[in-house]
């Protein structure tokens, strides 16, 4: 089982260029679309977060059913849910809104336990800055980690919810010892500051970094740096590619029972590569598609 901790929102997508288009609701939140594609890949996936009892709210948990992902670990509440104004770019680039005050996944708290047999726990986007959210999900990423649980990271950077730039990195920091996998975007990163090399010391044994259409690169704490090419594809847009990578890296992990350090360290050229290219071409789908649509794995073929 593969747990997947984080706020699940409304993404709302324009159908048309201009501040003033139409908006069309989707299900959306990079760990609940993180989620989504791992049920559609075929991992035994749960979702662990807090939904509203409103329309949207039952959507989102409609949405999880429906790709297979286990949803007794989700807490409800009255609040509303959240919301994510998108804005596309020419070059099907996403900027977002967010309307986050008083909303139903900030009130998330640290569960009793996780749901059984779980191997993995996944975090990252909003959940870790909106409090007090965050510091429950934060303390569920040292307790996991704690546990001998392989813990995966994408902080998926949002600047405009993050009201202190350097508390937030030094924030970032102090989680890298309980990481097993950081993935970051090249965007991200450049916004974090620090080195590939630098985090590794820190705590994880490897750090992938996506290269939008350039493709992904990782990094492994014995010094190795393997690389492959984007998948070329006609983008609509990039909602979720980042979310599908994430998802793609648990999902190859998890079928080569590679989901430790100890194997990560083990993983050679091949390996990486293979786990990469899978990687590239599910994004790539996901891009080919309006808003977040991950791949089945009939889409895929194997890895």
């Amino acid at each position: 089982m593969i747990v997947v901790a984080g706020e699940a929102l409304i993404d709302l997508v324009p159908q048309g260029p201009g501040a003033l288009a139409n908006l069309k609701p989707t299900l959306g939140g990079g760990p609940y679309n993180t989620a989504v594609a791992l049920g559609r890949l075929g991992s035994p996936t749960a979702f662990c977060s807090r939904t509203s009892y409103d329309a949207f709210g039952e959507a989102l948990l409609d949405g999880l059913r429906e790709a297979g992902v286990d949803v007794s670990a989700v807490q409800r509440g009255t609040e509303p849910t959240t919301l994510a104004a998108a804005t596309i770019a020419a070059n099907g680039s996403a900027a977002y809104s967010f309307y986050v005050e008083g909303t139903a996944d900030r009130l998330f708290t640290v569960p009793n336990r996780l749901p059984g047999g779980a191997r993995a726990v996944s975090f990252g986007t909003c959940s870790l800055v909106l409090e007090p959210g965050a510091s429950a999900y934060e303390e569920l990423m040292r307790a996991s980690a704690a546990q001998g649980l392989f813990t995966t990271l994408d902080p998926n950077i949002r600047p405009g919810l993050i009201p202190d730039a350097d508390a937030y990195r030094a924030r970032f920091k102090s989680w890298l010892p309980s990481v097993s996998l950081l993935k970051v975007s090249e965007e991200d990163a450049r916004w974090l500051g620090g080195t590939p090399r630098e985090w590794l010391a820190a705590g994880p044994s490897a750090v992938v970094i996506t290269l939008g259409g350039d493709g992904l690169t990782v990094f492994t704490r014995a010094g190795g740096v393997h690389s492959v090419p984007g998948e070329k594809v006609d983008v609509v847009d990039t909602i979720g590619a980042g979310d599908t990578v994430n998802a793609a890296l648990l999902h190859g992990l998890s079928t080569q029972d590679a989901l430790s350090s100890e194997a990560l360290a083990a993983m050679g050229t091949d390996s990486w590569t293979r786990l990469l290219r899978f990687a590239a071409r599910a994004a790539a789908i996901t891009c080919s598609r309006a808003g977040a649509e991950p791949p089945y794995a009939s889409e895929l073929g194997r890895l």
